[in-house]
C-alpha cells in the first residue's frame, strides 16, 4: 500500500500508477518516495503544468551537490517509468532516454573465505547484552547465521513472525519478498538446532504474529542497528571495510552462499543444469538470469562452469555479465 499522498499537478497520474505497479506484484516504495519529491518539485516549481515536458524532466533530474551518482539514477529510472506511463495513457510526456545517467563504479560483491565466515560468526557469539535492545545478543547470532546459511534478503529475515519459523519441519516461510514472491526455505539441521534455542530464550510464550526478531514493543529489528552490529563485528574479526559503496556489505551474505553452492556443486561433479533451477527457487529469483549472475562471480575459481553452460546452452543463458540489483 501506498503511505504518501500527492498533491501536485501530476497527482492522479502518479498515485494511479503506483496502484497499478503495486497491483501487479511489485513493492514499489523507493519508487513512491521518488514520485513524492518529485510531486512536491512540482507544486512548488510547476504548480500549473499540465504535459510533463522536457524541461520539468531535466530540472527534476538535475544532480545535487550532496547527491550519490546511485541515487540520481533511481530518481531518473523512476520518472523514465512514470513517463512511459503517462505516453500509454495517449497523454504527452518526455522519456529521457534509457542509461541516461551512468551508474558509475558497480560494486562486486564480496565473497568471505571460510576463515573470515568463521570469524565473523564468533564475534556474533560474543554480543553483549544491551538494554536498549533487550534480545540483541541472542539476535545477532541467529540473524547473520540465517542471512548466510538460507540466502535471505536483509528484509526477509528481518520481518520474519514467529509462525513463519517451523521448527519442526525446519522451513521457513517467506511471505511477499521481491516483486511479491512467496517461498519456503528448508533450513539445516544446525541451524535448527540454533534456532530452537533461541526461540526458547525469545518466544517462549509467543503469539504467532509476532516478529521473530524483535526489539521492544514486538517492532522488528531495524536495519539500522543490523547494520552497526555488523560493521561492529567486521572490524572485531579483522575484516576490513572500505567504506561507503565500497563494502562489505550486509547483502554480500546472499552473494557469498549462492556463490559457496555453485563452488560445491562443481567441486561434488554435480550436473549445474539441474541445480540452477533448484537455487533460482531457493532465492526467490524472478528470472533465470538473476541466478545465472552468480556464475560470474564463480567463474575466477571455476571458469568452466561459464564456459560449459555457455557452449551448451547458448539461449537459456544470453549473457553472463553485469550486475543484477537483487536486493530489497
Amino acid at each position: 500500500m501506498n503511505k504518501y499522498t500527492y498533491y501536485g499537478p501530476f497527482k492522479t497520474l502518479i498515485q494511479d500508477f503506483i496502484e497499478l505497479k503495486q497491483a501487479i506484484g511489485y513493492k514499489y516504495f523507493a519508487e513512491a518516495g521518488h514520485l513524492k519529491r518529485f510531486d512536491t518539485f512540482t507544486l512548488q516549481q510547476h504548480r500549473c503544468a499540465s504535459i510533463l515536458t522536457k524541461e520539468i524532466v531535466m530540472q527534476w533530474c538535475t544532480k545535487t551537490s550532496y547527491e550519490q551518482q546511485a541515487n540520481l539514477c533511481a530518481r531518473a529510472s523512476a520518472i523514465r517509468q512514470f513517463a512511459i506511463h503517462i505516453n500509454n495513457l495517449n497523454h504527452n510526456a518526455y522519456v529521457i532516454p534509457k542509461n541516461y545517467f551512468k551508474h558509475g563504479r558497480k560494486y562486486i560483491p564480496y565473497i568471505y573465505t571460510q576463515s573470515k565466515l568463521i570469524r565473523f560468526f564468533q564475534e556474533t557469539d560474543n554480543c553483549h547484552y544491551c538494554s536498549l535492545c533487550p534480545y540483541r545478543h541472542l539476535i545477532m547470532p541467529v540473524f547473520f547465521r540465517l542471512l548466510y546459511s538460507c540466502g535471505l534478503r536483509v528484509s526477509e529475515a528481518r520481518l520474519l513472525k514467529v509462525d513463519d519459523v517451523d521448527l519442526e519441519q525446519g522451513i521457513l516461510t517467506i511471505w511477499h519478498s521481491k516483486k511479491d514472491n512467496s517461498r519456503l526455505v528448508p533450513m539445516s539441521d544446525s541451524l535448527v538446532q540454533r534456532s530452537r534455542a533461541y526461540s526458547n530464550q525469545v518466544h517462549p510464550y509467543a503469539e504467532g504474529d509476532d516478529y521473530y526478531f524483535p526489539i521492544i514493543n514486538n517492532r522488528p529489528i531495524t536495519n539500522g542497528n543490523i547494520y552497526k552490529n555488523f560493521r561492529k563485528f567486521l572490524w572485531r574479526a579483522g575484516i576490513s571495510h572500505g567504506g561507503r559503496g565500497f563494502g562489505p556489505r550486509i547483502h554480500d551474505f546472499r552473494h557469498c552462499f549462492a556463490v559457496h553452492c555453485l563452488k560445491k556443486w562443481s567441486a561434488e561433479g554435480k550436473d549445474l543444469m539441474v541445480y540452477l533451477p533448484i537455487l533460482r527457487t531457493y532465492l526467490g529469483h524472478d528470472s533465470f538470469n538473476e541466478t545465472a549472475y552468480y556464475l560470474k562471480l564463480t567463474a575466477d575459481v571455476f571458469p568452466q562452469i561459464t564456459l560449459k553452460l555457455e557452449t551448451k546452452y547458448p539461449y537459456l543463458i544470453p549473457e553472463l555479465e553485469g550486475d543484477i540489483d537483487e536486493t530489497d
